[in-house]
């Protein structure tokens, strides 16, 4: 099967006549006729009923064509992303990060630096820290920024910040009206969900640790995908969560941010990329994360 053979059919199916098929192809219909048949024996099927006026698609043919429209659309949009991409005559600098860094201050990071770079086309993609581990060894991105501790002589790592954690309760919890910083014990009596789910070790797994090093086992322990769902289910009384201090910009009137006391309750905002890459660019983007994250410190 190829390309061709799905455009001649849809073609077809559009105007449901092989004559005015051709015309529209600027084909003979002797020849279009013969690649439906060949596109027929391909799939073992007929497509139309042939008997009708005007031709209907056969169960078989309403299948094809349902998906043929996607892969042609898709084919085509993929053709004018590389025309694009050849007429601006510019490399890409692709950025991975995970979900949550985009509540701090990623966003200014990637506006100052786009503003900076506009000889490269930047392209963002969330990913956790072990997927940006394996696309930055793979050429796949060139920065990905991450909250997951991890040794790797092919990786350089950059701990911009150590963000503060605070616990997410929902908002007539009893522990909204204690009028001081939670002690991550006070968190034990209901469970705790974090986040995410599926790939591992996560920032899920520094929770865990933290509650660890401080000698608390947390026995319901509710795992979801999602930053998003984790604090959903708290808004409905399924259990309480922690996550890191910026996320409070996600405003619900229906949850409450607490601070949190013990001093080990943070998690840092890493930057890494390829051991001994130079490129200009990443050196800026460096500089530009770098500063925005020092002045905040400081401020």
């Amino acid at each position: 099967m190829e390309l061709r053979h799905l455009r001649y059919f849809v073609a077809v199916a559009n105007e449901r006549n092989f004559t005015r098929a051709a015309e529209v192809l600027n084909i003979a219909q002797p020849p279009l006729s013969r690649q439906i048949r060949q596109l027929e024996e391909e799939v073992a099927a007929e497509l139309f009923d042939r008997d009708a006026r005007p031709l209907r698609l056969t169960e078989a043919g309403r299948l094809l064509y349902e998906h043929a429209v996607h892969v042609l659309a898709g084919v085509d949009q993929l053709r004018g992303m590389m025309r694009d991409h050849a007429g601006k005559g510019r490399r890409r600098f692709v950025i991975g990060f995970v979900g949550s860094t985009l509540f701090g201050l990623l966003p200014e990071v990637i506006r100052r630096f786009r503003a900076t770079a506009d000889h490269v086309e930047v392209s963002v993609i969330e990913c956790s820290t072990v997927e940006q581990i394996a696309a930055l060894k793979e050429g796949r991105i060139d920065v990905g920024f991450g909250r997951l501790r991890f040794e790797d002589a092919a990786i350089r790592r950059i701990v911009l910040m150590e963000e503060p954690l605070v616990a997410v309760v929902p908002v007539d919890h009893p522990l909204t009206q204690v009028g001081r910083p939670l002690h991550l014990a006070e968190l034990m009596e209901e469970p705790l969900i974090i986040y995410p789910r599926p790939a591992r070790p996560s920032y899920a797994d520094q929770i865990l640790s933290i509650f660890h090093d401080l000698g608390l086992q947390p026995e319901m322990v509710q795992e979801v995908r999602e930053l998003q769902t984790a604090i959903g289910l708290v808004a409905a009384h399924t259990g309480l969560s922690i996550v890191p201090e910026s996320v409070q910009r996600l405003k619900r009137d229906d949850v409450a941010y607490l601070p949190i006391a013990e001093k080990a309750a943070h998690s840092p905002i890493m930057m890494i990329h390829r051991a001994g890459d130079i490129s200009a660019e990443l050196a800026r983007l460096i500089e530009i994360s770098c500063e925005l994250h020092a002045s905040h410190r400081e401020g």
